[in-house]
């Protein structure tokens, strides 16, 4: 019962095909807090750099608006027009930042999660809409867990504010003595100050956040043993299977060399690592032919082989090496080694005559 309880248990890390799977199906980990402060950040570098010329645009338009508004008796039927006219005409002016806010959102994404379609994400879930598993989704370990993430949150960019806020004071009481201009370029430098530090705050935690989403993530898919088992077998194929292909091919090769070495010609070594039968029949073949090759353990049962049966064996480890890298069982041997191979058949006929 304990080996099976053991088993049962998720302790192994996710497989990669677990991961891909996961991934499809837009599992993947991702921080909100991230993009959120990514885009808020650079939102507020953008209105830093865009400061005058926005503060100056929105004078003029607010001059203009005011003017015609003492000049010009307006209808109250053309209210309406004036304001969406405004509207439209700030946001002709926003633009630069709104475009900074849309890149930097795909930016935050994309860094995260990299390109990812996953439209099953899209469907609904009938699951979604039982009020039991809502209840139980608000009152679960990891609402509780958001929830005081997000109360910390809060705590961390409210005291990195106040912070800021309480450096500025002393200038910030001095707004009686300013002219207009200057007061409001003053308060947009201490809104986007106090803006900045909260942001960097911010930016602080959702790094922790996306550690810990991407902690969460790996633990939620751990598979247990007989899991990562059959998804082996499933992706590699059943070991038991694989291993009897491997002794079946092994007991073929072997046979091959059985039937051919005894007919070689002759058997050139490396010495030690590879094995090279070559058949040569004069007359018969318009080139020696490769009938066999063999590395390690079957390099040994060949030159054994060629004992028993007197085929000369050769050493030759250039020779050896390029024939068992290079050429097919049952191949012709290539003619840049006609030369090496008929000086090694022609000592053979030579020793040969001589023991005749």
């Amino acid at each position: 019962m304990a080996n099976q309880n053991t088993a049962q248990q998720k302790t192994e890390a996710p497989t990669p095909r677990r991961l891909r799977e996961a991934r499809r199906k837009g599992q993947v980990p991702k921080s909100r807090d991230l993009s959120a402060a990514v885009i808020l950040l650079l939102a507020l570098a953008a209105l830093a750099l865009l400061k005058d010329s926005i503060l100056a645009s929105m004078q003029r338009l607010l001059a203009e608006y005011f003017q015609a508004g003492l000049v010009v008796d307006l209808p109250a039927e053309n209210l309406p027009y004036y304001a969406f006219d405004f509207l439209a005409r700030m946001a002709l002016v926003l633009l630069p930042v709104f475009t900074v806010v849309v890149l930097a959102a795909l930016a935050a994404n994309i860094a995260q999660v990299g390109f990812l379609f996953a439209p099953q994400v899209l469907q609904p879930k009938l699951e979604r809409l039982n009020p039991v598993e809502g209840f139980k989704r608000i009152f679960s370990l990891r609402s509780l867990f958001e929830l005081a993430k997000n109360i910390v949150k809060v705590v961390i960019v409210a005291v990195a504010v106040y912070f800021v806020v309480k450096a500025m004071l002393p200038e910030m009481l001095l707004i009686y003595f300013k002219t207009p201009a200057q007061l409001m370029d003053l308060i947009a430098g201490a809104v986007l100050t106090a803006a900045f530090a909260g942001g960097g705050a911010f930016l602080a935690v959702s790094l922790f956040d996306l550690m810990f989403q991407r902690y969460e993530h790996i633990k939620n898919l751990r598979m247990t043993k007989q899991e990562v088992k059959d998804e082996l077998k499933h992706t590699e194929g059943d070991p038991l299977v694989k291993s009897w292909q491997r002794r079946r091919q092994r007991e073929i090769i072997t046979n091959a060399i059985r039937r051919e070495v005894p007919r070689a010609t002759v058997v050139i070594t490396n010495p030690i690592h590879v094995a090279v039968a070559v058949r040569y029949e004069e007359g018969e073949m318009n080139a020696p032919v490769v009938t066999a090759k063999g590395a390690g353990d079957l390099a040994e049962v060949m030159k054994r082989l060629a004992r028993q049966h007197k085929v000369p064996v050769v050493e030759n480890p250039p020779v050896a090496r390029a024939l068992f890298r290079d050429v097919e069982v049952g191949s012709e041997i290539p003619v840049e080694l006609y030369r090496a191979i008929a000086e090694i058949i022609a000592m053979i006929y030579k020793l040969k005559g001589k023991a005749v």
